[in-house]
């Protein structure tokens, strides 16, 4: 059965609750930014690509080969995806990492004069971009409103409440743009990273030392829990 729609009580609440924890995270991580390492929009395509199950400061080690080796959208495009593959290796998947690699950086020569469109729709037809490629170069190359549902989004959104039980990244991102300003999105998934790594651990949250614990809905029950 589909999920009932939230009533306005509720959304008003979720709402309320969202500015309080932008607010907490933007004084607590003020300088909170993309980790992943890039110059240009191209190479964070290519580097977010390769952080599919593998950690952000491994692909920056990665891709200074790569990009040494490599340094524009042609030079890559002209490479074979085995060339590709063989310096990629090391971020896990490397033959299809570097296989929709080579096929982005083509479609960028052959159909966008090497540079990165400028919308959403056309970077969803860029081979593997997702929702999560999509967005992060929507708000960090372009300036525009974006949601990123990374793993650390999806994991602090269902703990602290802002979502009820919702695991899909696109349900998650869909529920997240009904309480969150536009403009504050892209800078809420980058502290959502820092707080989960820092604090809000997949396995072990530290909830004694989040800022957050009074209004998560996840401290206050294992607090609850704790008391009873």
């Amino acid at each position: 059965m589909p999920k009932k729609q939230m009533s306005a009580a509720e959304l008003a609440a979720k709402k309320e609750l969202a500015l309080a924890v932008i607010e907490r995270l933007k004084a607590e991580y003020p300088d909170a930014a993309c980790s992943l390492d890039y110059d240009h929009a191209w190479q964070l395509l290519v580097s977010v690509r390769l952080a599919a199950q593998c950690t952000d400061a491994r692909v920056n080690v990665v891709v200074e080969d790569l990009f040494a080796k490599y340094p524009n959208v042609a030079a890559l495009a002209a490479a074979e995806p085995e060339e590709i593959e063989a310096i990629v290796k090391p971020c896990g998947l490397g033959h299809s990492k570097a296989r929709d690699i080579s096929a982005c950086m083509r479609v960028l020569r052959d159909q966008y004069n090497c540079q990165v469109p400028t919308t959403f729709d056309e970077l969803l037809k860029l081979p593997g971009v997702g929702r999560k490629s999509a967005n992060l170069i929507m708000g960090d190359v372009f300036g525009k409103p974006a949601i990123v549902t990374d793993t650390h989004c999806i994991r602090l959104s269902n703990r602290i409440g802002l979502v009820d039980n919702v695991k899909e990244p696109q349900k998650v991102e869909m529920l997240l743009w009904q309480i969150i300003p536009p403009e504050e999105g892209s800078d809420l998934c980058h502290r959502f990273v820092y707080h989960g790594r820092a604090v809000c651990d997949a396995r072990k949250p530290l909830c004694e030392k989040c800022c957050l614990a009074d209004i998560c809905r996840t401290a206050q029950a294992n607090q609850a829990e704790a008391q009873s």
